[in-house]
């Protein structure tokens, strides 16, 4: 069976699925990516890439329009020659965001297409506004509408879509939701688990175990979207009152959302300016090895992640399977999966004093194994990366066994049921 995959950054979301269709034999699987995308073994990548941007004279509006037009005119030529070359694909799977799938069914009418569907946007209640320091505009309101456009039609015209959680379905117009199933690809959890002998070597040479008193943030890139400004400003607080506490953050210096600070290369140096840290104390260790990432979360005393009404990041799940204590903001995507006091904390966004205080008692308390165990527990049973894939099998119809996950449940194991 022919099977093709359309994601700008592949495999991206898509790896697990991937994978599994590898697993059964007699899948061929295509993917068209961009030129920066990773291969992946057994997939055969094809990369393309548009003749040209957005026109400098086209509206402001419509130049991320322009460019998925671009984009999904560049796909098609690709698809064009493997249809010549045989191509037939019973499955197109696409992460449609930049507009790579928006002329397939030109070209594979028969295809069942899939949409992953991230996010739909708002002007209200999503992350639109969210700050009060940036209040959402008249223009702004007729920006995220036309924004829109892309999103409609490929809702229009894609025969089913996934998305994985359930907040990130409910942004989608109500006349589309029953077309959108909910199923989180979910993480490794042999991979991101518990070893409470690890040790983690920092850059000046000191070797950090689970005895020390560790504070963790991680980020893809520290910004204002996912709380770095709140989390540096709790810091500050902390450090003053704990002597004993060393601060891990990881993460780069670029903008994945949002914009970049006025007056400062980045928001790490933007934010240093505001809150003076130890170096001796505070590490920020930029984008680390997937295995040295896992490493600082497996350390971590308390683990934070704070994040706009937005997408929800893996790092999140992953520190979850890890067990960490985390202290997450009280927000939409974190509120689907964290219960205050059961499987982690939760404190307000902006009250960067309050998560001072979190993480101050969390410090203090005596026996914190039952937390970390419901953590990995949520993920084991909601997140896990095979109930993620069966899922997907499942809506392809590749697989009769239903997924043994409830996304987004609320249901907690008890630990005798952590691996």
């Amino acid at each position: 069976m022919d099977i093709l995959f359309l994601h700008q950054n592949f495999p991206g979301q898509f790896r697990h699925i991937a994978q599994a269709l590898l697993d059964q034999p007699g899948n061929r699987l295509v993917a068209l990516a961009q030129p920066q995308a990773r291969s992946m073994e057994g997939v055969q990548t094809i990369r393309y890439k548009p003749k040209r941007d957005a026109h400098k004279a086209t509206h402001r509006y419509l130049v991320s329009f322009e460019r998925a037009v671009l984009v999904g005119q560049e796909v098609v030529r690709k698809l064009v020659e493997l249809k010549q070359h045989g191509f037939n694909p019973r499955f197109i799977i696409a992460h449609p965001g930049w507009g790579e799938s928006l002329y397939v069914k030109d070209v594979f009418p028969d295809a069942t297409l899939i949409h992953f569907c991230e996010f739909y946007y708002h002007a209200d209640g999503a992350d639109a506004g969210f700050d009060p320091a940036s209040p959402v505009s008249l223009d702004d309101r007729a920006r995220i509408r036309t924004r829109n456009a892309l999103h409609l039609l490929n809702l229009e015209q894609c025969d089913i879509a996934v998305a994985p959680t359930h907040w990130q379905q409910s942004l989608h117009p109500p006349l589309y939701q029953p077309k959108i199933r909910v199923i989180h690809e979910g993480v490794d959890t042999q991979a991101a688990r518990p070893d409470p002998d690890v040790r983690f070597t920092l850059p000046n040479g000191r070797v950090l175990s689970r005895s020390d008193q560790v504070i963790t943030y991680v980020a893809r890139n520290l910004e204002p979207y996912r709380g770095f400004p709140q989390f540096i400003r709790a810091m500050g607080r902390l450090l003053a009152e704990r002597p004993e506490v060393t601060v891990l953050i990881v993460g780069g210096d670029d903008v994945s959302y949002g914009s970049k600070p006025e007056g400062a290369a980045n928001w790490r140096e933007k934010m240093a300016s505001e809150v003076p840290l130890n170096a001796d104390r505070v590490h920020f260790l930029g984008k680390l090895p997937y295995a040295d990432y896992l490493k600082v979360l497996q350390i971590s005393t308390v683990h934070t992640y704070l994040t706009y009404p937005f997408v929800l990041s893996w790092s999140m799940l992953e520190a979850l399977a890890c067990g960490c204590v985390l202290v997450g903001s009280a927000t939409a995507p974190v509120q689907e999966v964290l219960r205050h006091e059961v499987n982690g904390f939760l404190v307000d966004f902006f009250d960067d004093a309050a998560l001072c205080r979190q993480i101050s008692v969390l410090l203090d308390a005596a026996d914190l194994t039952p937390i970390r165990h419901a953590a990995r527990a949520t993920v084991l049973g909601n997140y896990s990366q095979a109930d993620g894939t069966r899922g997907w099998l499942q809506l392809m119809g590749l697989n009769p066994a239903p997924p043994t996950y409830s996304i987004g449940s609320g249901l907690v194991a008890g630990p005798a049921q952590v691996a």
